[in-house]
């Protein structure tokens, strides 16, 4: 990089942004009205929507300000390493902390550094961004993977924010999509002074656009294990006996039917912990898994001897379910959703994992992985009950599938590294 790019003038914008615009505007009456109505279908905090419009609940600090932005639940705790960094490095850095999704929120509550503050990305019309910028005042933005909201980056932008498009992650469904308004997507990414792309794919689409990729950086390769009480693990464990467990991690329905039945075609004695991704959804997994032996976690109720699935349907405790493991399942692999989830959060804590064949968000990932036997992909459902069947029978596979996925993990630390040190120009002096 040679320099800070030009910002994108608002009367330069390309007329499919100026369309965008536009009509963003047009809407925005009907904003409140939108938000009120997925409140009370529990997809927005209630007590918190002043935020989505653009309205600050906190006071700005003093001094100078880096934004991190992060869509949802797994981009914002991809991003808790960064953040982690950067409290450290600069603490005279005010730290803002945005994303959209209640779930993301509450992790964010628990997870953030002391001194950072959370709020709620404001909704993309021009009223509800420039609230949130007058207020805010950022002096750099860190747009964490695929959010390009073209109002709130050129406004940012326009305003002399410095930005950096972080770990991102354009799919080709994506880059087919923008294909229709390639100026659009081209403006917003030439808004950016710094693109560190997560995979080969994606930098090769961003540069098909016009954007400029600076380097490599998947946020998602690198953090720490995640966390769990040591006394829960305890009991759990003592409820479990001796019995092998595999856990179900991040699936959408309805995989989870799919992962039981291959565990109990493997080892009739074996436990399935499942993890949904959305753990709001418990009682629909519950519906899909009946006929089968169920606890619930959200309920309280204890692992028993007869218990098939403990239905993990609570928040924030991945890390828990992972530390009683011997395998992991990755879900949004199988269908009808797909694209897969991350396999290094059970790889970190030495747990070995099998997907699905649908892993194009973490295709690169899957393949390393792959390649370093630290994870396998399973074509559907007989194949996994055989993978499954084969590691339960022969301790010692299982126990290498473990070790070569916590190695691989160990191994992808030096990229955050050398991201920050792309990103510390973009930051202001101290």
């Amino acid at each position: 990089m040679t320099g800070p790019r030009p910002p994108s003038p608002l009367k330069g914008r390309p007329l499919s942004l100026k369309a965008y615009g536009a009509a963003a505007g047009l809407i925005a009456p009907l904003a409140r009205p939108l938000l009120e109505a997925r409140a009370r279908r529990g997809k927005e905090d209630p007590e918190r929507l002043e935020e989505r419009l653009g309205h600050a609940s906190a006071a700005r600090p003093a001094g100078p300000l880096a934004w991190i932005h992060a869509v949802s639940v797994g981009e914002s705790v991809s991003a808790l390493p960064l953040i982690a960094r950067l409290a450290a490095e600069r603490p005279d850095l005010a730290l803002l902390v945005t994303s959209g999704t209640r779930a993301s929120a509450e992790i964010m509550a628990r997870r953030l550094p002391p001194g950072a503050t959370h709020q709620y990305a404001p909704v993309d019309t021009p009223g509800a961004v420039a609230r949130f910028l007058a207020h805010w005042r950022p002096d750099v933005g860190l747009f964490v993977e695929s959010e390009l909201w073209p109002n709130l980056i050129l406004a940012a932008r326009a305003a002399g924010a410095r930005l950096a498009l972080i770990s991102a992650r354009m799919t080709e469904k994506s880059a087919r999509a923008w294909r229709a308004r390639p100026s659009a997507v081209g403006s917003m990414l030439k808004s950016f002074d710094l693109i560190l792309a997560q995979d080969g794919g994606t930098a090769a689409r961003i540069a098909g656009f016009g954007g400029e990729v600076d380097g490599r950086l998947n946020l998602k390769r690198v953090g720490e294990p995640l966390g769990a009480d040591a006394a829960e693990v305890a009991r759990l464990k003592g409820m479990i006996g001796e019995r092998r467990v595999v856990v179900a991690v991040s699936t959408h329905s309805p995989e989870e039917a799919l992962v039981v039945r291959a565990v109990a075609a493997a080892d009739a004695e074996a436990l399935t912990i499942v993890v949904p991704r959305h753990p709001q959804l418990g009682d629909q997994v519950a519906h899909n898994l009946a006929g089968w032996r169920i606890a619930r976690r959200s309920a309280g109720e204890p692992i028993g001897a007869d218990t098939d699935v403990y239905l993990a349907d609570t928040l924030n405790e991945l890390g828990l379910s992972l530390r009683l493991a011997d395998v992991a399942v990755v879900g949004k692999s199988f269908g009808p959703e797909v694209g897969g989830h991350n396999p290094l959060e059970p790889a970190r804590l030495g747990v070995g994992s099998i997907s699905g064949p649908a892993v194009e968000n973490f295709a690169e990932v899957y393949d390393e992985m792959a390649a370093a036997g630290a994870a396998l992909i399973a074509e559907g459902e007989g194949e996994l009950a055989a993978m499954l069947a084969a590691l339960i029978d022969e301790p010692d596979r299982l126990a290498a599938l473990g070790d070569a996925a916590r190695a691989y993990a160990a191994a992808q630390g030096d990229q955050l590294a050398a991201a920050l040190d792309r990103i510390r120009p973009l930051l202001p002096a101290a």
